[in-house]
């Protein structure tokens, strides 16, 4: 093995680089070894088996019939409870302030498995939905299959409405964990945290943002590089970001929201039926049927009356 100069002061320069890491409070870095945190890999995994009972046949066994699909399914839900069941687990002790064990935090894990799996159908309910809306917004899409093995706005979805799920079951860390994955896979930007109703579509998709707080109803459209997003950040008196409260705005139903526009500020609401033309930047609410549109030299709202 060859012999670099840099050895010989490797012990200095590792005493200084362990040296910022500090004894007190953690700062990026975690060595608690009494609080394991999530596996940003096996939440991946867990990922790709989730999707493998919601898309049979689509993802993992390709060799998948009607009269072994039961089989599959059941032997696959057996190991997402387990692996659920240690991530919802690890991320909840996080946040515990008890010593190990800990019996609330494996009760919560325990209640967050069965509530996900039983939610399945529902979430697979959804997910058809959005598959549908795809279809009949996009006349260059020939098929489902087409759909489902190639859209990123639809699989950015799939795991928006998994992840989501866990938001609302309280779970720390693991849907940030899921969506942050799906962000860097497709360029598609959904916080868990976000309320999106049935029958959503985003078209191509790279760029898309949509903030923690955002409320977006059914059967709404949005192309590539659009954002809801936030227009401040309201800070306490000691300068410090007040959270929790809604920053994002609210996309009522039957929208359609064009390339490249903005959207911004939590009390913005696009009316229902409305359309927002490319490019375009609103930070105030509009009226139903409105059409939004950006020239070179102004924008304007045309009101649906």
């Amino acid at each position: 093995m060859k012999k670099r100069p840099i050895q010989e002061r490797l012990p200095e320069y590792t005493r200084d680089l362990v040296a910022t890491y500090g004894t007190d409070e953690p700062l990026a870095h975690h060595l608690d070894e009494r609080r394991r945190l999530p596996s940003p890999d096996g939440t991946v995994e867990l990922l790709g088996k989730i999707f493998e009972v919601l898309y049979p046949g689509y993802y993992g066994s390709h060799h998948l019939t009607r009269e072994n699909v039961g089989y599959h399914v059941g032997a696959l839900l057996d190991d997402i409870a387990d692996q659920l069941d240690e991530g919802a687990y690890l991320a909840i002790r996080s946040e515990c302030a008890e010593e190990e064990p800990c019996a609330h935090c494996s009760q919560f894990a325990d209640r967050v498995v069965e509530a996900f799996i039983a939610s399945l159908p529902d979430t697979r309910r959804l997910l058809l939905l959005d598959l549908q809306a795809a279809y009949d917004g996009d006349p260059a899409a020939r098929t489902f299959d087409e759909i489902l093995l190639a859209y990123p706005g639809l699989e950015a979805i799939t795991v928006y409405r998994i992840a989501h799920r866990l938001h609302e079951l309280e779970v720390p860390l693991l849907p940030r964990i899921m969506t942050e994955w799906a962000h860097r896979k497709t360029g598609i930007d959904i916080h868990p945290g976000a309320r999106i109703g049935e029958s959503f579509f985003i078209d191509h998709g790279t760029g898309v943002v949509i903030g923690e707080t955002s409320v977006i109803g059914a059967s709404v459209k949005i192309y590539q590089g659009v954002t809801l997003g936030a227009l401040s950040f309201p800070k306490d008196e000691r300068g410090r970001l007040i959270r929790g409260h809604k920053r994002h705005p609210t996309i009522e139903d039957d929208v359609v929201i064009y390339a490249g526009a903005t959207i911004l500020g939590g009390t913005t609401v696009i009316g229902r039926g409305s359309v927002i033309g490319g490019n375009t930047w609103v930070t105030h609410s509009v009226p139903s049927a409105s059409r939004v549109v950006s020239t070179p030299q102004e924008q304007r709202t045309q009101s649906g009356g």
